[in-house]
């Protein structure tokens, strides 16, 4: 691997040398101040047409490196001319330009480019996009992910005013569980990643293949009308200006990890690419679960006696975290018609541990009691290879066909090696858990753009994606002494079939969903448009657990003193009777269920620019939702089926006091529907909650009512200072509820309390320090979020803060660009308020009071420096530089912050610091 890397980079060194021109690449996009592109328009260098611009805006014309006046023009607009345009050579410079319909108006530009001198541009563009767009929203530039130490699309998600995320991918906007959020991928709807909850797991996407990111935080009828929080679209990278390669290799550690012993599954040979070769999947001889439940005991034993004797972990050093990540791209012609492609394959590896306290308390008063005491130490083993490739064929000036491919796998390997003390039993505990997580995502992604005539556009599209998560073979066994004694462990192994020791489970889910829709824009001539649409979306999923135990017909105490490898060795199997070892399924109908939805939207819009100052976005969207959830027969208890239809309108206005200055006002009326897994009856154990969860066929939609005014102030490019308020109105909003018991008795559920609101002030500020030389190569950013939300119920006896809900969150980051040397710098800062982690029941008497998570302060660093003429470049990133332990906790009093010394701890974790090294290389 090491010969292969520095023969390629010889080789593309050489290429870098050898392909030295005079010739430079002027590109750009012309787009006016509704942020719709301009199609047809005319592009002047040194007074002579050069180019027009395709249906998309997009223009490209190659030119000697020197200096240019550029003028724009089109029918209906102003025509904009800038001078000393600066174009050199072996370099790709983007030049935006954004066209007024009122003459005499001076244009807005952002310049970019491949190389340094354009790094700060592209802020700019990002900026642009945001002061111009239809509605309330903020916008990640690849260059400002590029900056960040973030590695997939969750983490660079949490830098956004109002947003933090959960369990390092699941997002939570204004205060909002993922649950109220949305995810879209190139403008087309995605649905949950996860079979537990609600929400896109945003680590599937690698941060190299984003182009930008834009987080919507108010409605508009042609995006789609389930969410509250924010509506994340992901538009993953498209056609190239010109032909490139970059590689880039990495490596780094977890102060954690290195140097000390790291635990792992025996696995199979494949796991290095997060791929279970096999061995960890059922014997041959399994074919049915009816099959299996009609055999006889000894038939059912002989397939346990034929599964793996893999129950103790390997022990070794810790090996160095690895990446790599390679894309290219070309520009050519196919038959007289522009052709573009793009490419990138990425392989990551990870290796952390991280400590865990974990507890089981009972409140009694404001006392507190310990059930449970455990201490986990989890290593984990991540591994994520991913694919990406685009087509685009541009037919003529008006007319695009592209094709995008995205398949990802993303596999967490762990080991979890458990201590501690069941107090209500009088027990010291000693365990393991095995656990192999498969995530596989693919997705494709065929659009369509026609500029039918000149005030007539049409778009269309059509996906498939696919999403399997399979968990093969997850081991758990437990060993259990009296405490206080110096007693040898014995197995927790009885003739009772458990899922908290001896068991083998494995999981399958397969979520397909297929997508389909377009819409249709009308131009006026005074450039006021209507925008009428239609999205067709099936979605089929089906969930299937077997869950398998080995257990004692016949105690047999001498087994049970042995270590698990000798245990489950094949000569302990009997036939299923006396005290040999026997094996069966865990039965019930409960641990199965397929679902099916089917979704039919529409709408119409208008886009109405009134007195030149005031615009005007408004419509109404139709949401028809069919589902059949459980089982397909009536009879079964597991069925449960609705269709509903609901009307969501939608209004935004933006009036423009200046050039520099916008207010925004918005209203609107969205949904919130429960995921499968919340109406499905499925119930499965958590082994590290100590925990089942079951659904609730009768939880209903919630409907948001959603208010929004902002003040925006773009005082130079680069800058920008916004402040603004929210409120929002839950009906029926859903939520999770914990009821904790002893001994593996503690469930989840879900409910529906009779109405929520959440309000908060949000504020942004990004500001160059070049008001003097000692500075003038920093810019500081933050902002910052304060928000109050309560759920209200007299049935549940319920006043509190929505879960997941925090009361501020904050966002610091210090820039440093020094073009001259080629190095940049990026310290980040972020903090959330203490938030609800899992909603108690202190109302049912079981005496379980919320479970808090603790404000937690996290700072990354990253340093740059480009070499090899500005083509290569070192990075370091530095992550969690604090490493301060994140505390979980319960109090019973009416202060829900962290008192350390009163509250009881329910979970706590440290993670390390991480330690990134990267070299990338750009042809």
């Amino acid at each position: 691997m090491q010969k292969f890397l520095v023969t390629l980079l010889f080789l593309v060194s050489t290429y870098c040398l050898i392909a030295q021109s005079t010739t430079g690449t002027l590109t750009g996009k012309i787009f006016n101040r509704q942020n719709n592109p301009i199609g047809g328009a005319t592009v002047l260098v040194n007074a002579i047409s050069k180019a027009k611009t395709t249906t998309e805006g997009y223009y490209e014309v190659k030119l000697t490196a020197g200096t240019y006046t550029i003028a724009i023009t089109s029918v209906g607009y102003s025509t904009t001319t800038f001078n000393n345009v600066q174009v050199k050579a072996n370099t790709v410079t983007t030049f935006d330009v954004v066209l007024e319909v009122e003459k005499k108006k001076e244009g807005e530009i952002i310049v970019r480019g491949t190389g340094t001198s354009g790094r700060k541009e592209t802020v700019n563009a990002g900026l642009s996009f945001q002061k111009n767009t239809n509605l309330i929203a903020s916008v990640i530039t690849a260059e400002a992910i590029r900056r960040s130490p973030d590695r997939n699309t969750g983490e660079v998600l949490k830098r956004t005013p109002g947003a933090s995320v959960q369990e390092g991918k699941f997002l939570v906007i204004r205060g909002l569980a993922d649950r109220y959020n949305q995810a879209m991928l190139n403008g087309i709807l995605l649905t949950s990643t996860e079979p537990d909850r609600k929400t896109f797991s945003f680590d599937l996407i690698p941060s190299a293949m984003i182009d930008n990111l834009i987080i919507n935080k108010t409605f508009i009828p042609e995006n789609p009308g389930e969410w509250a929080g924010g509506l994340i679209q992901v538009n993953t990278k498209d056609i190239p200006s010109k032909n490139f390669f970059n590689i880039q290799v990495s490596s780094g550690f977890n102060t954690q990890t290195i140097g000390n012993t790291f635990y792992k599954d025996q696995g199979g040979k494949t796991d290095w690419l997060g791929i279970d070769d096999g061995s960890r999947g059922l014997p041959s001889g399994y074919t049915t679960k009816t099959g299996f439940d009609t055999s006889s005991s000894a038939t059912k034993t002989a397939l346990g006696k034929s599964m793996s004797n893999s129950w103790a972990p390997t022990s070794g050093n810790t090996p160095l975290n690895i990446g790599f990540l390679a894309n290219g791209g070309f520009a050519t012609t196919l038959g007289g018609k522009k052709l573009g492609a793009m490419f990138g394959l990425m392989y990551n590896k990870t290796n952390k541990y991280v400590d865990i306290i974990n507890r089981n308390n009972t409140l009694s008063g404001t006392e507190f009691s310990r059930n449970v005491d455990l201490k986990d130490d989890r290593y984990t083993q991540t591994v994520s290879v991913g694919a990406l490739a685009s087509l685009t064929l541009q037919l003529n000036s008006r007319n695009k066909v592209s094709l995008k491919s995205i398949i990802n796998t993303n596999t967490d390997n762990s080991v979890t090696n458990r201590t501690g003390v069941d107090y209500s039993r009088v027990e010291d505990i000693i365990g393991n858990e095995f656990n192999f997580k498969q995530n596989t995502f693919f997705t494709s992604q065929l659009t369509g753009e026609h500029g039918v005539t000149n005030n007539i556009k049409l778009k269309w599209y059509g996906a498939f994606n696919i999403l399997d998560s399979y968990i093969p073979d997850n081991r758990r066994i437990q060993y259990t002494r009296l405490s206080g004694t110096n007693n040898p462990y014995s197995l927790l192994l009885s003739n009772t079939l458990s899922q908290a020791s001896g068991s083998r489970i494995f999981q399958f889910l397969n979520d397909y969903i297929y997508t389909t829709g377009g819409d249709v824009t009308y131009t006026l001539k005074n450039k006021q448009t209507i925008k009428a649409g239609y999205m067709f979306q099936v979605r089929d999923r089906l969930f299937d657990a077997k869950l398998f135990a080995n257990f004692l017909p016949v105690d047999n105490p001498t087994l049970r003193l042995q270590p698990a490898s000798t245990v489950f060795a094949p000569n302990n199997y009997g036939n299923g009777t006396g005290s040999m070892l026997g094996f069966d399924a865990i039965k019930g109908n409960t641990f199965r269920y397929l679902a099916n939805t089917i979704l039919n939207a529409g709408y119409i819009q208008a886009d109405n620019e009134l007195f030149g100052k005031l615009r005007l976005v408004y419509g109404v969207r139709v949401e028809n939702f069919d589902q059949l959830v459980g089982s397909v027969k009536k009879f079964d208890p597991r069925h449960f089926y609705s269709k509903v239809t609901d009307i969501l309108p939608g209004v935004n206005a933006n009036y423009k006091i200046n050039t520099k200055t916008n207010l925004r006002l918005s209203a609107s009326q969205t949904i919130i529907r429960p995921e499968l897994r919340e109406l499905a009856s499925l119930n499965l154990y958590d082994f590290e909650l100590n925990a089942s969860v079951q659904g609730n066929p009768l939880l209903k939609r919630t409907k948001v009512t959603n208010l929004d005014f902002r003040y925006e102030l773009y005082e130079k490019p680069g800058e920008v200072f916004s402040a603004g308020i929210f409120y929002k109105h839950f009906n029926d909003p859903i939520e999770q509820l914990f009821n904790e018991g002893g001994g593996g008795a503690s469930t989840f559920n879900f409910q529906n309390p009779d109405k929520a609101y959440s309000t908060g002030i949000e504020v942004e500020y990004r500001k160059k320090l070049d008001f003097t030389p000692a500075l003038k190569n920093f810019t500081f950013q933050t902002n910052a979020s304060l928000i109050r939300s309560r759920i209200v119920d007299t049935l549940f006896n319920v006043d509190r803060p929505l879960q997941g809900q925090s009361p501020y969150l904050v966002n610091v980051g210090l820039l440093y660009d020094c073009e001259k040397y080629g190095i940049t710098g990026t310290l980040l800062f972020n903090q959330i308020g203490e938030r609800i982690f899992l909603v108690g029941d202190i109302s049912s008497g079981a005496g379980s009071p919320n479970i808090w998570e603790a404000p937690r302060p996290l700072l990354d660093l990253q340093l740059t420096k480009k070499v090899i003429k500005n083509r290569g470049e070192f990075r370091m990133n530095v992550s969690d530089l604090l490493n301060n332990v994140q505390y979980f906790y319960q109090n019973a009093n009416d202060n829900t912050r962290l008192q350390k010394n009163v509250d009881a701890y329910r979970f706590t974790r440290r993670f390390g610091t991480t330690f990134n090294f990267t070299f990338s290389y750009s042809l």
